[in-house]
């Protein structure tokens, strides 16, 4: 199946129409007809891929008597039809849609073009009717062997269907089939848009469709390529013409020659992914020991992203940390990787966001644990912050609890006057209590170990917090419930993480990665050890893994 864009054509209101009015686009340079190779041509079957059958003429005199007397006044307009297709293989991707909507005006202009300089323009047809479809290099390696008896991906196919001396008004050039996988890889070798390569695929699509064939001979093939660019030059589009261009490409390096950020030369941005989803932690894994996002790791999450990857956040943050730390890497809002509208596993999986952000599970703590924490708090003079879904509390100030903000990203502490106070003002999903790493491996931990019994669960993601969820928390079962609601399998993710709170999941994921500065616990669930976070191991995962 393809998605379809509507026909463009170009239609005169009269029954045989005007002389033709090429309006040439701005910035092009107008088509001089005496100079190109098309000039005197006549046009016959398009041989591309039937090399083996004679040449018959496609345009013949078709017109009526009546016809030729009124084209002695007025001389007959073809008719240009164009429809542009998308294969269900690329992905709903902006500048696919883009591109496709510009090829619609684009590839009329070029047929227009090179119409108009054909001896005998139109040959008493009085339409011709062009599709162009965007595929993958799977779709047009089938299309290959189907038409050709080749088993490989190409950049471009083109296949007529007209049949000779069959009285039609329509000339049917019919098919013109693009990989964009193949064409973003050609792009980047060779410095061009992806939009600037799929013009050049498609005008020499059309070339062959008008019967140039540079495989029949050197004479041909110069022919062509001295069409091509004429045609290039004329409409004003980038490029040194296909034949040109893959002649310049083979000097360029090794294809699969890695690139300084883990990429291989020539990565695809429509590259089928492996995986329909990444899950990634937060701290110490998409976040560098400064608890910040670098470039490269926000370059890579947009790269998975435009090549149809979701981005799944799973963290033991509040959504609001979240969407504060994309947001400084212009990576949050609607339709981007993190909003209120996506979906999210947070606060260890005591939250859990589904699709257009509803809210399908929140678990609260035990409200007398609450209570217990707060006064040994007070009494003992260790913050703890008390986690309300988008809030956070506290019940005094201190630095370890300005930099759960200022540091950490999460909503700012609202200080309540009192414990009584703090746990009327809303439900809560955890506390986190934070001191020296010391004093949570001496005091807290064991303290708290035995206060809660099974009245909940102690958790330690970063030496200097120490965190109490409800028994049975994990976010590893907040993956799992997300999975099932959004109807995927684990097969069909890639999981990223660092910390024990990660180990289920890392285990539940197709491929699960450990970084480098993991825990030893999740190091040994983990399918791939990778570079640590400073060294932007989960960019590193991404572009070696995902696609």
């Amino acid at each position: 199946m393809a998605r379809c864009f509507p026909r463009a054509t170009v239609i005169s209101a009269t029954s045989i129409p005007p002389p033709p009015k090429l309006i040439v686009p701005h910035r092009t340079c107008r088509f001089d007809a005496s100079k190109s190779s098309l000039f005197g041509r006549k046009i016959h079957s398009p041989c591309g891929y039937q090399r083996r059958h004679a040449a018959t003429p496609l345009l013949r005199a078709r017109v009526s008597a009546a016809q030729r007397d009124y084209r002695k006044e007025k001389e007959l307009e073809l008719e240009l039809n164009v429809s542009v297709c998308i294969e269900e293989g690329l992905p709903e991707d902006p500048e696919i849609l883009s591109i496709a909507d510009l090829l619609r005006l684009n590839a009329q202009t070029a047929m227009r073009l090179a119409f108009d300089g054909l001896k005998d323009s139109g040959g008493g047809f009085e339409r011709a009717e062009l599709s162009v479809l965007l595929c993958n290099d799977e779709f047009i390696r089938k299309r290959n062997k189907e038409w050709r008896g080749e088993d490989q991906a190409v950049d471009v196919l083109s296949k007529s269907h007209h049949v000779p001396n069959l009285n039609l008004p329509t000339l049917m050039l019919c098919d013109i089939v693009i990989s964009v996988e193949t064409a973003a890889r050609r792009a980047e070798q060779r410095g061009y848009t992806l939009l600037d390569e799929i013009r050049l695929l498609m005008v020499h699509g059309l070339l062959h469709l008008l019967e140039f064939d540079r495989e029949t001979s050197e004479k041909a093939e110069g022919e062509m390529k001295k069409e091509e660019q004429h045609l290039l030059n004329s409409l004003g589009w980038k490029g040194n013409g296909l034949i040109q261009s893959t002649y310049d490409a083979e000097t360029h390096a090794n294809s699969n020659e890695e690139k300084p950020d883990g990429r291989k030369k020539g990565s695809l941005r429509f590259y089928k992914p492996k995986f329909k989803y990444v899950f990634c932690d937060m701290d110490g894994t998409l976040l560098n020991s400064k608890s910040q996002m670098s470039s490269t790791t926000a370059k890579a999450l947009k790269e998975a992203s435009l090549r149809g990857v979701k981005i799944v956040i799973a963290t033991g943050k509040a959504r609001p940390a979240v969407m504060r730390v994309f947001k400084m890497v212009d990576l949050a809002g609607k339709d981007a990787i993190v909003s209120e509208f996506s979906p999210g596993v947070y606060l260890q999986g005591l939250l859990v966001y589904g699709i257009q952000g509803r809210e399908i599970c929140r678990r609260n703590l035990d409200p007398n644990v609450c209570r217990e924490a707060c006064l040994y708090s007070l009494e003992n003079k260790v913050p703890v912050i008390a986690f309300s879904k988008d809030r956070c509390l506290s019940l005094f100030d201190h630095p370890h609890v300005d930099s759960m903000h200022t540091v950490y990203h999460e909503p700012k502490a609202e200080i309540m006057p009192s414990v009584e106070r703090l746990l009327a003002a809303a439900d809560i999903q955890k506390l986190v209590f934070m001191d020296t790493a010391e004093g949570v491996s001496t005091a807290l931990r064991p303290y708290w170990t035995q206060a809660t019994g099974d009245r909940a669960t102690v958790v330690q993601t970063v030496p200097d917090m120490l965190e109490l969820v409800p028994p049975g928390t994990s976010k590893g079962s907040g993956v799992k419930m997300l999975l099932d609601h959004l109807a995927i399998t684990p097969k069909e993710i890639m999981a990223i993480g660092d910390g024990e709170n990660d180990v289920e999941m890392l285990e539940l994921a197709g491929l699960g990665i450990c970084l480098s500065n993991g825990s030893e616990k999740t190091k040994a669930v983990a399918n791939v050890i990778g570079a640590s976070n400073d060294e932007d191991g989960a960019a590193d995962a991404i572009y070696r893994y995902a696609f």
